[in-house]
């Protein structure tokens, strides 16, 4: 089991981000990008991770095992006022370290930063039909399926539907 810590991210980790997505798109196919496909730079990261200082509901946490990054959670939200107080979770744990709690872990932290940072009042995100330890992993947050967007995945030539689930704080 890893010893594993929980901090935000800073600029000096965008290259271990943009290399660790990657890999994990790599990993399984439940992710929105293929391996090699993450659409940022590191140049592009390290804006982004500076960006975050300045937006009170939006948040990347790393999970780290040393110098490894073992799995990222963020929350994003709209700088719109209509929308800014839902914030759209986004997580991925490296599959050699699935099954040790981090998710758990980076979930319960996302979910007490936002209760705190006194914009957030819900909580969404989106994923695949399919991944059943994932939509049971938000439901025991209190997650609920709020609906189904049918053949929204296609991959291999198969077609998968994608959950939207949401929670109040």
């Amino acid at each position: 089991m890893a010893q594993v810590n929980y901090r935000r991210a800073q600029e000096s980790d965008a290259e271990k981000i943009v290399d660790f997505y990657n890999f994990v798109g790599g990993e399984t196919s439940y992710l929105s990008f293929e391996k090699d496909e993450y659409p940022m730079s590191v140049k592009e990261q390290e804006e982004e991770i500076r960006s975050l200082k300045d937006k009170k509901a939006s948040i990347m946490l790393l999970a780290m095992d040393g110098d490894e990054i073992a799995g990222i959670a963020t929350i994003h939200s709209s700088s719109k006022i209509k929308a800014r107080h839902d914030g759209e979770l986004g997580i991925v744990v490296a599959k050699k370290y699935q099954g040790q709690g981090i998710g758990t872990e980076l979930i319960c932290q996302l979910i007490e930063w936002a209760r705190g940072n006194g914009v957030t009042t819900r909580i969404s995100l989106d994923t695949r039909a399919d991944n059943v330890k994932a939509v049971e992993l938000y439901m025991k947050f209190g997650f609920i399926v709020e609906g189904c967007r049918r053949n929204s995945t296609l991959l291999d030539g198969t077609y998968y539907d994608l959950y939207v689930m949401g929670m109040m704080l």
